[in-house]
């Protein structure tokens, strides 16, 4: 990657994972801290913790697509500060709703897709597949950065401190936008990294893609049913004060990370996608089983907990690359965008349906109400197709001075490359290629003559 690229890529990066990480911090300490909150119910503490899906999931695609009109910068800048603004709000409320809110106006900075589509915009076609891969990785390190940092932040300056932290990290967000972030040259449609409007009707109508939208979106539902109702275990079963939880979900986390490599090793290197996908379901519900009939005290909450976050893990890291495996070659940008919908969806339905289950039936009935939506989704997915272990790649020909016909013949005898799409006004040939057996010189021949002027 070029100096230019890596800029783009780390520092679109770090806005993606702040802005996360604002959003997940008070996953961990909200449902204690909210107790002591005027007007507060169950119901309504979950409504708090996922309505920044609703809004995130209405606006993402729409703001993505109004970023190809006026610019990526804009849009983004824009979204950094309405959550600026939505984390004012949360800060200074005094009862719940206001928290609602403010949580509903933080979703509403729906930048998302604007971020993909500049980075795509910043990056080769070559280089583009790491430069996501950066994004993903920073995504899965808020995460696990924001159970750790919730409950000490929480000890040091309470949850209407950590909103504040949040408003200040968008405002910083918003500078490095302005100076870190590359202009780019072109801003350019994407099939690869954004939603293009006539391509949902088929996205939508691909069985296998619904298959993983629904899986998403029940993962995401039971992830944020488990922590309006699992720090209050934590508590009162395992008798850990809300200060000292970031001592459990460090090891765990780092441990359910170590466990699930070489799952993910075993599942893309040998072709046991399917079996893999499966099983973590499985396991999956077997957690969420087992915390609400068999955890009766700490090591046993742990112990649940590492299996779940093991399995969430391994289905969040799978989920992603089976929507580039199935996804047809030119949409894959479309397909992801409604996925991420799906994705955020589901965080606010799992605030709706846990806050609702956990006020009607108590707090052992989120995970039984959890344990059957992963047990549904087991059925739904035991249909799913083996994905085909290819991987999706492009490949620049704008400069070659050949019929696309000619081109397109000529990439489909490269050995290893079993799918080529030629998009004329983009300039670029999207393929899906067997990595082992891909002839990776003759590739990069056709790829610098498409890159020459």
């Amino acid at each position: 990657m070029t100096s230019t690229e890596k800029r783009a890529a780390f520092s679109l990066a770090s806005i993606y994972a702040l802005r996360m990480l604002g959003l997940f911090m008070i996953m961990p300490v909200f449902a204690i801290y909210a107790e002591q909150l005027e007007y507060v119910t169950p119901i309504l503490i979950g409504l708090a913790i996922g309505i920044y899906g609703l809004t995130q999931a209405l606006l993402q695609i729409p703001f993505g697509m109004l970023s190809d009109r006026i610019g990526r910068k804009p849009v983004i800048i824009g979204g950094l500060i309405l959550f600026a603004v939505g984390s004012v709000v949360a800060a200074m409320a005094d009862n719940i709703y206001w928290i609602i809110a403010g949580r509903a106006i933080q979703g509403s900075g729906a930048i998302a897709a604007a971020i993909m589509a500049l980075m795509a915009d910043l990056t080769s076609e070559s280089h583009r597949t790491k430069a996501m891969a950066t994004i993903g990785a920073s995504i899965g390190m808020a995460f696990t950065a924001a159970l750790v940092l919730g409950p000490i932040l929480n000890e040091w300056i309470g949850v209407p401190g950590i909103f504040w932290m949040t408003a200040v990290l968008a405002i910083g967000g918003v500078m490095v936008v302005v100076f870190v972030v590359p202009v780019p040259e072109h801003l350019w449609l994407h099939r690869d990294a954004e939603p293009v409007a006539g391509q949902f009707g088929g996205v939508l109508r691909n069985i296998e893609l619904l298959r993983l939208d629904f899986g998403i979106f029940v993962m995401h539902l039971v992830m944020t049913s488990f922590f309006l109702a699992f720090p209050l275990l934590l508590r009162d079963v395992g008798g850990i004060d809300v200060a000292d939880h970031w001592k459990v979900y460090l090891p765990v986390l780092l441990l359910a990370v170590a466990l699930m490599i070489p799952f993910i090793i075993i599942a893309e290197k040998r072709g046991k996608m399917k079996q893999i996908f499966l099983s973590a379901i499985v396991l999956l519900l077997m957690s969420l089983a087992g915390i609400a009939l068999f955890a009766t005290g700490r090591w046993g909450l742990i112990a649940w907990l590492l299996l779940f976050f093991t399995a969430f893990n391994l289905l969040e890291a799978s989920l992603p690359s089976l929507i580039s495996k199935i996804a047809p070659v030119t949409s894959k940008g479309t397909a992801m965008g409604v996925y991420s919908t799906s994705q955020f969806a589901g965080a606010f339905a799992g605030g709706v349906a846990g806050g609702w289950v956990h006020h009607t039936y108590g707090l052992s009935a989120v995970f039984i109400f959890s344990a059957l939506l992963a047990a549904v989704w087991l059925l739904f997915a035991l249909g799913m197709r083996p994905p085909a272990q290819l991987k999706p790649m492009l490949v620049n020909i704008r400069h070659i001075q050949e019929e696309h016909a000619l081109i397109r013949r000529r990439l489909l005898q490269i050995e290893g490359v079993r799918e080529a799409v030629i998009v004329e006004d983009e300039g670029v040939a999207y393929l899906k290629v067997n990595s082992a057996t891909l002839d990776e010189e003759k590739l990069e021949a056709v790829e610098a003559l498409g890159a020459s002027a």
